[in-house]
């Protein structure tokens, strides 16, 4: 019998190592499907469409990212993805543009007639801008070529590739190289892979194991020493709740208390009773404090 129940036990493990291994696959891929998608998207919608994608890209994310088990975190890792994913479409969209002047663009020798700069907004860095012409006189078809910084001057002359369909800049051969920007869009997609890794992992058994065994913080172990508190758990349990029927809540609604006056628990533990008195344990924005409240920005899972 004794054999039965610690081969189901085993299962029982396997299944659970399993299941977040299988959602952060399907979370990886997805992930992946949208950059794609938005990159595929890129050219054909603006911004007033992209964004509010993006934005549901992110719920999304966090209602997947939950079920991984590190909740209190997961607004965060979702934005984070989200931000490198958007840069990773930004960066491949560059590249694409490169490598299609790369591919039916002409090099030319272009002579400079006109420069100027762009009008300026706040802080944004100002381009140089700089309109070249054939030597036979006829304007280099497509948008001005740009600049960061001030590289030439009216009348000299310049080699660059022109895009004969006149869509894109026309840019110098060192300027049209996409490898940088291959590179670039490769690591950002990493970053948001990453993430996802990294998220797997704070929510698997090993992590809650490894803050299970940490116990009490310095914190609370300085405060036990300093005022000599030997209160056994239950007598800690027993006064947090007491803390959270009498305490009155601050002007935005939390119930704060120190976590060094309860040593022996964890925060997920005074999560727990606090949800068994109707209450939820705020995760972020503590500044060493835990804060209970009725609804939460991010809910401390329960131990």
């Amino acid at each position: 019998m004794s054999g039965g129940v610690a081969q189901a036990a085993d299962e029982a493990r396997g299944r659970r190592a399993r299941y977040p291994v299988l959602l952060a696959v399907g979370i990886a891929c997805y992930v992946l499907a949208v950059i794609v998608g938005m990159f595929v998207l890129a050219d054909d919608v603006g911004l007033v469409v992209q964004i509010p994608l993006w934005i549901v890209h992110g719920a999304v994310l966090i209602t997947l990212i939950r079920k991984l088990g590190a909740r209190e975190s997961s607004s965060y890792a979702a934005l984070f993805i989200v931000v490198t994913s958007a840069m990773s479409v930004y960066v491949a969209d560059m590249a694409r543009d490169n490598l299609t002047l790369q591919q039916r663009g002409e090099e030319i020798s272009a002579t400079v007639v006109k420069e100027w700069r762009d009008p300026a907004q706040g802080r944004k860095a100002r381009d140089y801008n700089y309109e070249l012409q054939h030597q036979d006189g006829t304007r280099v078809p497509g948008p001005a070529m740009k600049t960061q910084t001030d590289l030439y001057d009216v009348g000299q002359t310049v080699t660059v590739i022109e895009d004969p369909d006149g869509d894109l800049r026309p840019q110098t051969p060192g300027q049209a190289d996409a490898t940088g920007e291959a590179l670039g869009s490769s690591a950002l997609a990493l970053a948001a892979l990453g993430s996802v890794a990294w998220m797997t992992w704070r929510g698997s058994d090993a992590a809650r194991r490894r803050d299970g065994h940490k116990g009490p913080g310095a914190a609370q172990k300085a405060y036990k020493a300093a005022t000599g508190v030997e209160q056994s758990p239950a007598e800690q349990e027993e006064k947090l709740r007491e803390v959270l029927r009498a305490y009155p809540a601050d002007r935005r609604g939390y119930i704060k208390v120190l976590p060094e006056e309860y040593p022996d628990l964890t925060h997920g533990r005074a999560a727990r009773i606090a949800w068994e008195m109707g209450l939820k344990a705020e995760a972020v924005g503590n500044r060493g404090s835990w804060r209970f409240k009725e609804t939460v920005i991010e809910e401390v899972p329960h131990d």
